[in-house]
């Protein structure tokens, strides 16, 4: 069905026949009515739905708004109200902001700026208003170069529709530059995906908050309209606060939130094998293409590298994916090349292919509401689409790890605000990390927190304290961690319930109307059998079992060591690095990942390293030798053969660590060389840092290397192999490399059990 107008009419006036549809001041439609204002509200609606006939390319002009479109459109028209409307995926909330805006346009309106937090939103909304005629642009982080000629275009009138990213808002010159004009000339301000406006929601971005400056620069009688299909009440009303909506004569439209056309199924299997072996061999029995969303990069990557192998068309999509393959997988998506895209949450709101088939989850978000808002790409133009959950084991870890990255302890945003305090100039994120040990991403989200809050703000050159007294809301951020907790315990309840999954997800949005759907499996019993041949099954495990990731070495140091007292900056000196060394697996992926974790894990008990592990760190050894550049390949810029082996000292799992290292040199006929050792004031700098800069502090206090291990190194001659449990920042791996090769090693090669990540 129709991007704009999701319903039956609309689908065969855009399908039915070859017409792009356009709208054009000139034409006939527009020339009946007028383009004068002051009509009264009957010829407003004759108006509105002519120029939706006009958007959907209905030449007989039979489309028209429903009612609760039309209350949208005649607020924003007529009456130059703030509206918020929640509504399920494909309603049709952008039919309301492009036929607001070619009214408001008509009638001398400034353009329609949309704030969208995806880059796949933008270009579907560019290209939608394209095929109507509306002159669209887009200021986003892939297209700096077009900025200016953009900003021209919007101050000249050529631009109906400006769509902006929401990290805009926070730049400085965007901030205090662009948006004071933006502010001015205003005709329509659309927030689209506003529950990311709420830290009670379950994608809060603080870069939306910015919008209050915005809202309050806008002339009176300047329209707003924020839109989203995933909030509860809570939400609802903390979005409508957040945008100043929440006056009692504002509009809120908020409908019922069951999808028709799908339909819902939870298959749980015995592991990871089983899933990926019922993936290749039932993804071509679902109807259509589709995506497979996963929780991680590397499981996305796993699962796509695997169906390629079973012959099926399909493409990873993550947020290490490049701009220019992105847009190839979404075009190869809409064009139907693909069978599916293996994507993570990248591929998320907005995304918009009304044929979408299916929608296939490798893991269980964290929210229902999540959840809800990714199976809503499927079945917005087709009548029947399937929608189908394979739960895994390590869904809880990966859980664990997302809800430990929210808002800082108190303690530590303190210290932020103390050092720009006595800074007395703006600090750059390389500059202030170094100093306050967070992590560069989470600082960077808790100074925006911070500036939405008047206690810091964003200027030239970096970020600046304001002086303004500041109280850090405990309690607030305490029910935030609460809300996780349970929306994680709701995703639990799904998996398992025997009552109708879609009336779930309704409740879990408070949707009033939410009943028994007669669809899904608890409805109408399973559609989907859980079965797979043996032959699949031992190609799933195969690929599984594969050991080897490589690990990719330090080679720059951080910025700003100097603030901690070290002497050390730009580059690290070839003499001095680690060589690319190799993982058995990644902590995140669904093979070597879920037999890794439970051994590495905080709460695991130590011991000496299980046989299958040691066997398969043997076969990793073995495929790096015959590797390109490896040292049986014989080639002239090949790595020589490593002479001994290394243990990294490890206080937590000294057992493991010193067994790996034993096994690998009795296995590989090398001789184990001895351990770095702790220095005798390695335990004040053992608690663990969040960035780079902090860990590279505290890890150069932490090693040396004893006289037996460098008399060793010293009658050597070749690289060694230094072993350890884990990576995870590689500052450890860097820091005994430099240390190693400082000692006589020639080079150093990194064998870890695990690449964190």
């Amino acid at each position: 069905m129709c991007v704009l107008y999701p319903y039956p009419e609309c689908h065969r006036a855009t399908h039915g026949a070859r017409h792009t549809p356009r709208l054009v001041r000139d034409s006939p439609i527009v020339s009946a009515i007028g383009l004068h204002g002051g009509m009264d509200h009957v010829e407003l609606r004759t108006e509105a739905d002519a120029v939706l006939a006009e958007l959907v390319g209905d030449r007989e002009g039979s489309a028209r708004l429903r009612e609760d479109q039309w209350q949208a459109v005649a607020a924003l028209v007529e009456e130059h109200r703030r509206a918020l409307v929640v509504q399920r995926t494909g309603w049709g909330k952008s039919a309301v902001y492009f036929v607001a805006t070619a009214l408001l346009r008509r009638r001398g309106a400034g353009p329609t700026v949309i704030i969208s937090p995806l880059l796949a939103l933008m270009r579907n909304q560019v290209e939608a208003a394209a095929r109507a005629g509306i002159r669209a642009r887009t200021i986003n982080s892939a297209n700096p170069e077009d900025w200016e000629a953009i900003y021209g275009e919007v101050e000249r009138g050529e631009t109906d529709v400006l769509l902006v990213s929401p990290e805009r808002l926070n730049s400085v010159d965007f901030r205090d530059q662009v948006l004071p004009r933006l502010a001015a000339t205003t005709g329509l301000l659309v927030v689209d995906e506003a529950h990311c406006i709420s830290d009670w929601g379950h994608d809060f971005r603080p870069d939306y908050r910015r919008l209050r400056t915005m809202l309050a620069e806008l002339p009176a009688g300047v329209p707003v309209l924020a839109t989203t299909a995933t909030a509860n009440a809570r939400v609802t009303a903390d979005v409508a606060e957040q945008l100043g909506t929440g006056a009692g004569d504002a509009l809120v439209l908020r409908g019922p939130l069951d999808r028709e056309s799908l339909r819902l199924g939870v298959l749980v299997l015995p592991d990871a094998a089983h899933r990926l072996a019922w993936l290749g061999e039932r993804l071509g029995e679902l109807p259509g293409s589709g995506i497979i969303y996963t929780l991680t990069v590397a499981a996305a990557e796993e699962i796509a590298a695997f169906l390629r192998q079973r012959g099926y068309p399909v493409a990873s999509y993550t947020g290490k994916t490049e701009n220019a393959d992105r847009l190839q997988a979404e075009e190869d998506l809409l064009a139907n090349r693909v069978k599916a895209l293996v994507a993570t949450s990248a591929l998320g709101m907005g995304f918009d292919k009304p044929d979408l088939g299916f929608v296939v989850h490798v893991g269980s978000p964290s929210s229902p509401i999540a959840y809800y808002q990714q199976v809503g790409r499927a079945g917005r133009g087709v009548d029947h689409a399937d929608v189908l959950l394979l739960p895994g084991r390590e869904d809880e870890a990966i859980w664990a790890y997302f809800a430990s990255v929210g808002f800082p302890p108190e303690e530590q945003v303190r210290r932020t605000l103390a050092v720009l305090e006595g800074a007395g100039r703006p600090m750059s994120l390389p500059a202030l990390e170094p100093l306050v040990d967070l992590r560069r991403s989470r600082l960077e989200t808790m100074l925006k927190v911070l500036d939405v809050d008047g206690a810091v703000k964003r200027v030239k050159g970096g970020w600046a304290a304001t002086g303004q007294a500041w109280a850090y809301d405990a309690e607030r951020y305490a029910w935030v961690a609460r809300q996780r907790q349970a929306e994680q315990q709701a995703m639990r309840e799904y998996v398992s319930t025997t009552r109708c999954r879609m009336e779930f997800l309704q409740r879990q949005l408070d949707d009033e109307k939410a009943a028994p759907c007669g669809r899904c499996d608890t409805c109408a019993g399973p559609w989907l059998d859980p079965a797979v041949s043996a032959g699949a099954l031992a190609a799933a495990t195969g690929e599984l079992d594969r050991p080897g990731v490589e690990v990719e070495p330090r080679k720059m140091w951080p910025t700003g060591l100097a603030a901690v007292g070290m002497d050390l900056k730009g580059r690290i000196p070839a003499g001095r690095q680690a060589l690319t060394g190799r993982a058995l697996g990644r902590l995140s992926d669904i093979g070597w990942g879920n037999r890794l974790r439970p051994l590495l894990s905080a709460q695991a008990a130590d011991g000496p390293v299980p046989d299958d592990v040691l066997r398969a760190v043997v076969t990793v050894l073995a495929d790096w030798a015959r590797s390109p550049g490896g040292w049986a390949t014989g080639s002239p810029d090949a790595v020589a053969r490593p002479v001994g082996v290394v243990a990294v000292p490890s206080r937590t799992r000294p057992q493991l660590v010193g067994s790996l290292a034993e096994g690998v040199a009795r296995v590989g006929r090398l001789p184990l060389l001895g351990s770095l050792a702790h220095t005798p004031h390695a335990d004040e700098y053992a608690a663990h840092r969040s960035n780079s800069a902090q860990r590279l502090r505290a890890l150069a206090e932490s090693f040396t290397v004893p006289g037996e291990l460098a008399a060793a190194l010293a009658a050597t001659d070749g690289p060694v192999l230094l072993v350890d449990d884990f990576t995870d920042s590689g500052w450890t791996l860097a820091v005994g490399a430099r240390l190693l090769r400082q000692a006589g090693a020639d080079d150093v090669l990194p064998l870890v059990l695990a690449l964190a990540g």
